[in-house]
């Protein structure tokens, strides 16, 4: 899915979304078919959402979600040099009226959420960093980078204080889960956007 498309549809946006452009595709095939949302992204990350064409895989995919996902892997792209170049971040999040997401700091106040980070590059005012979360929790990796005092850049949400990408720099690139019926360990793969890495190749 690419930055700024919705995964589904909102209360301001029905028809410019990644399931309606998904519906429109199988059914050019088969009038009667359909797509399912088996999990989704926030519209301005891009990288891998999973949909099911059956109802029935969607339901078993959701409803054993974390049995069966064996790694989900983002990059983000930071604001700052990191001190500390790789830890696992462990917080509850709580969302407000606004629908901001935030570190309630209390254990069972709020939905744990886990995230392993590692840099990978930086240079003088950003850093590329390679995230895994074990939890799928809103705006997750967006809150914890921010918590660390370097956030997402182009986070207008979350205050970031600079967008080099005009957009937001978070993708997510690797979804592997095993398949419920078959027991296939499956991996899909988003490649990471130039842009991302032209931000670190200028001297």
């Amino acid at each position: 899915k690419p930055s700024g498309l919705l995964s589904i549809e909102s209360d301001s946006e029905k028809t410019n979304t990644a399931y309606r452009l998904l519906t429109d595709y199988v059914q050019q095939k088969e009038k009667k078919a359909r797509v399912f949302v088996v999990h989704r992204i926030d519209k301005d990350t891009s990288g891998v959402m999973m949909v099911s064409k059956n109802e029935e895989l969607k339901n078993r995919l959701q409803d054993k979600w974390n049995d069966l996902v064996t790694d989900r892997k983002y990059i983000a792209i930071c604001e700052g040099i990191f001190e500390k170049k790789q830890g696992t971040i462990k917080q509850y999040l709580k969302e407000t009226k606004t629908n901001i997401m935030y570190n309630s700091r209390t254990p069972n106040d709020g939905q744990e959420a886990i995230t392993h980070y590692k840099v990978i590059k930086e240079n003088s005012k950003y850093s590329m960093v390679d995230v895994c979360i074990d939890s799928g929790r809103k705006n997750q990796i967006r809150v914890h980078m921010g918590d660390l005092g370097h956030k997402v850049v182009g986070d207008d949400k979350y205050n970031s204080e600079t967008n080099p990408l005009n957009r937001l720099g978070l993708h997510a690139y690797v979804l592997e889960f095993v398949h419920p019926i078959t027991n296939k360990l499956m991996t899909f793969k988003a490649e990471i956007p130039t842009i991302f890495n032209s931000l670190f190749s200028k001297k």
